[in-house]
């Protein structure tokens, strides 16, 4: 196949294989950031007079790391406000004395077709094995309680014949209302005509569609009980029943870019990669001397909490918590996006009004985690009624909706996740303690698994969390409602700023409340690449012809317009 001057543009690698891996290349905007990032080129230049140039990054999380860590790469001097702890929901805790006995209490598994997420991982020496998903080889067994009746199975083979039924359903929608393999293997091929021509016409079927709404569509899944088996259950990392209210477009992404599946964790846990881009000393960099590093560029402590942003001139005046007040030519914010609403004093003259509304219009999903960590991995001991494992990852409609289980070796403690909740589920358990929880999810869980103590195997308090009641954070991940398709398209394109006022120039937002794909990792570190992009403009300079970067490409590729 010959390709087009766009693809020739957007994805300098060599296609050698005959059929490469599906990879994250957004339908919305297919550029392959993975190739990009990795290009000998590099992806850009500054000026050698806006060397040692500071520019603010408001956020410590993933995003605001890789946006930092390349922006020293190019000899400019980011500076770091964060208002908590390095790595945002890349929050990974361990008991004194446990320290792989990890608890995850933001992102956790990974899928491997996240190439620029992975190039990070890789940068830092990270290692990763599977997650143990449902009825992934990772999970020695998997417990489906529904209606108070379990069904044992380590594959979905053996569970009842209604539930391949609800899986073969699935199927046949995807590939009956999405076009699924078509848009796979365009994505696979990286065929960059195919998926803007599959996906744009998704677009304006599926905008004002939830995702309950194309379930039902589908004379496949005319059953309630169908129905209701695939939301409290769903195949891959668990059930769907909390995105019914959600955008069709917002699960699509998910399952033709494979992130839905067969996931990864990173060993030791994974606020070590924004840990591991905060200490790290970059060989490849410009106008720094060697063994720089953004902890040693900032004294070994980022800069407090943002209090206020003001543009000033052409500039960006920031307050911080310590009433602190500097002046950048260029900001990013890698923040979650409603802080600029209410929990900082933001200038309206930051965004144009389309982009404030949009920021408002942001739905955001809730969720809560409850872990304990065990002397050892117990669930692995047989039962010696049934030969099996005395406990499973478990799918269930009773209060703790999933529990996953890290197994860290045979003599080593073990890592409970006993209950992982969404919205609704995540709402009934945010006002209770820790303990409180516990004894809910114990309760609940006893009646899956009679006669099993979990509670004489714990070696230290439980830990919990619910993303909605952070400050900081005010919910899990973005999640974008049936109609709200426009306003994501304000959100993500904001970094292309070309054709706007002079007033409304510098100012960039990244994370992946801005990206198309809602909850990953690589979201936040695309759109960190894009506002690095826009920073490089911003300040004169650009990329190599070689290796064009996100906004070279822009007009070529761009999120379709339904206006």
């Amino acid at each position: 196949m010959t390709m087009s001057p766009v693809e020739e543009r957007v994805l300098p690698r060599q296609r050698a294989e005959a059929a490469p891996p599906t990879s994250m290349l957004c339908p919305d905007f297919p550029f392959a950031y993975d190739d990009w990032i990795r290009h000998p080129a590099g992806i850009g230049r500054v000026p050698r007079q806006a060397h040692g140039t500071e520019v603010a990054v408001i956020g410590g999380g993933l995003s605001g790391m890789v946006a930092a860590y390349e922006l020293m790469k190019l000899g400019l001097k980011p500076v770091i406000y964060e208002a908590e702890q390095l790595g945002g929901r890349m929050r990974s805790v361990s008991l004194p004395g446990y320290p792989d006995a990890v608890a995850e209490l933001g992102a956790m598994r990974f899928p491997p077709s996240a190439g620029a997420l992975f190039h990070y991982i890789d940068k830092v020496g990270l290692e990763t094995t599977p997650f143990p998903n449902p009825l992934s080889p990772a999970s020695p067994s998997t417990v489906i309680n529904l209606h108070g009746e379990n069904h044992w199975a380590r594959t979905s083979a053996d569970l009842p014949a209604v539930y391949r039924e609800v899986n073969d359903a699935w199927t046949k929608t995807l590939q009956e209302q999405a076009d699924l393999s078509l848009m796979e293997d365009a994505i696979r091929r990286r065929d960059i005509t195919t998926i803007k021509a599959l996906w744009n016409h998704l677009v304006t079927k599926f905008d004002n569609v939830s995702f309950y709404g194309f379930l039902t569509s589908s004379p496949l899944f005319s059953s309630f009980e169908h129905r209701e088996i695939f939301g409290q259950v769903g195949f891959g990392c668990g059930g769907w029943d909390t995105d019914f209210p959600n955008s069709a477009l917002e699960i699509l992404r998910v399952i033709c870019t494979d992130t839905s599946d067969e996931h990864h964790r990173i060993l030791g846990g994974c606020q070590q990669l924004p840990l591991g881009l905060w200490a790290d000393e970059p060989a490849d960099l410009e106008y720094w001397p060697s063994g720089t590093s953004l902890k040693s560029l900032h004294g070994g402590e980022p800069r407090p909490a943002v209090v206020r942003i003001d543009r000033t001139g052409r500039g960006f005046t920031i307050e911080d918590a310590n009433r602190d007040v500097r002046t950048y030519p260029a900001a990013i914010f890698a923040a979650q996006n409603w802080n600029l609403l209410s929990g900082m004093k933001s200038d309206d003259a930051l965004l144009p009004q389309p982009v404030w509304t949009a920021l408002e219009r942001t739905h955001y999903m809730g969720a809560s985690k409850l872990f304990v960590i065990t002397d050892r991995p117990f669930w692995l001991d047989q039962d010696p009624e049934t030969g099996r494992d005395v406990m499973s990852t478990t799918l269930t409609d009773r209060i703790p909706r999933g529990v996953y289980l890290i197994d860290n070796g045979p003599d080593e403690p073990g890592t409970m996740l006993l209950s992982y909740t969404w919205n609704d589920d995540s709402l009934k358990v945010a006002s209770l303690t820790p303990d409180e929880r516990l004894d809910v999810m114990l309760s609940a869980l006893a009646k899956i698994y009679p006669g099993v103590d979990i509670r004489s195997h714990m070696i230290g308090p439980p830990i919990a969390i619910t993303w909605e009641t952070q400050p900081h954070f005010k919910g899990a991940f973005k999640s974008c409602l049936p109609g709200s398709y426009r306003y994501q398209r304000r959100l993500f394109t904001q970094f292309m700023q070309r054709d706007a006022a002079d007033h409304h120039r510098g100012f960039f937002l990244a994370g992946d409340d801005v990206a198309w794909i809602a909850g990953f990792s690589e979201s936040a570190v695309t759109t960190a690449l894009n506002a690095v992009w826009g920073v490089v403009e911003h300040l004169g300079g650009g990329t190599h012809p070689d290796n064009p970067g996100p906004g070279d490409v822009f007009d070529e590729i761009a999120p379709v317009s339904l206006d």
